[in-house]
């Protein structure tokens, strides 16, 4: 059995489609979610650092698991935005290669799914307003980082391996606007408003600081200078990493 920590999440959710009755899943919602002391055996875990504990890690091992695959961030490597979310990644790395479980990292720029937080301004009018509308980045499609996950879990030669997963493509925030405006056959714009009025926005909608805090910092560095690309999904699945274009014609109908 895989075990999926983060099971409902964007990476999780079709990390479970993809192993159908392979994996059992972990998650914050006690309906969705597969009690560990039910599961008999587990041979690999998918290891969230947003949704597990290390000490997840030791209970796996004594259920027979040998493989831990960590789903990281691209900025343990490329560092931008706020210290003390690259320290939380990187004290997830290092508690898989201090487990005795063989362990593959996958360090992830950003994921295409983040742009569902446009969604609600673009089902009311034609544009986006947000921070930083030249900041780039090669957003990747989560679908992508779950098959590469899903490999790294049922394939032992991924072991040891530490993979940069990107898209194909460095766009700005003001592109990906345009590229769901292609796929949803509508004119849409990006007009930039200053971060603070984005994090006012953001807690008056009874969001955390802290995701505020994620999004502004990185994207100010990257509004500097570009995030990383890597060939990493393609080097591994065989096949080209899917556009932010492809993913926002998948995903047209949150748009609408």
């Amino acid at each position: 059995m895989m075990l999926i920590t983060g099971a409902t999440g964007n990476v999780g959710r079709e990390a479970m489609r993809l192993l159908g009755d392979r994996a059992a899943g972990l998650s914050r919602d006690p309906a969705r979610n597969t009690p560990l002391e039910t599961i008999a055996h587990v041979e690999a875990v998918l290891y969230s650092p947003r949704a597990a504990t290390p000490e997840l890690l030791a209970r796996v091992t004594e259920r027979g698991a040998k493989r831990v695959v960590v789903l990281s961030a691209a900025t343990v490597s490329h560092p931008v935005g706020d210290p003390r979310f690259i320290a939380e990644f990187t004290a997830a790395e290092q508690a898989a290669q201090r487990s005795g479980l063989e362990w593959t990292i996958l360090r992830c720029t950003d994921f295409a799914a983040n742009a569902l937080a446009w969604a609600p301004q673009l089902r009311r009018g034609e544009v986006v307003r947000g921070a930083y509308a030249a900041a780039v980045t090669s957003t990747v499609d989560e679908r992508d980082v779950a098959a590469v996950a899903v490999r790294a879990l049922l394939e032992p030669e991924h072991a040891g391996r530490t993979y940069l997963l990107t898209g194909p493509q460095p766009l700005t925030q003001a592109a990906k606007v345009d590229a769901i405006g292609r796929a949803t056959g509508r004119e849409l714009s990006f007009a930039e408003i200053t971060p603070e009025q984005v994090r006012q926005g953001m807690l008056a909608a009874g969001l955390p600081a802290e995701i505020p805090d994620r999004l502004l910092g990185s994207l100010a560095d990257y509004a500097r200078a570009p995030g990383p690309s890597s060939t990493t999904v393609a080097d591994v699945l065989g096949r080209p990493a899917r556009t932010f274009a492809e993913w926002a014609t998948d995903h047209a109908e949150y748009f609408r």
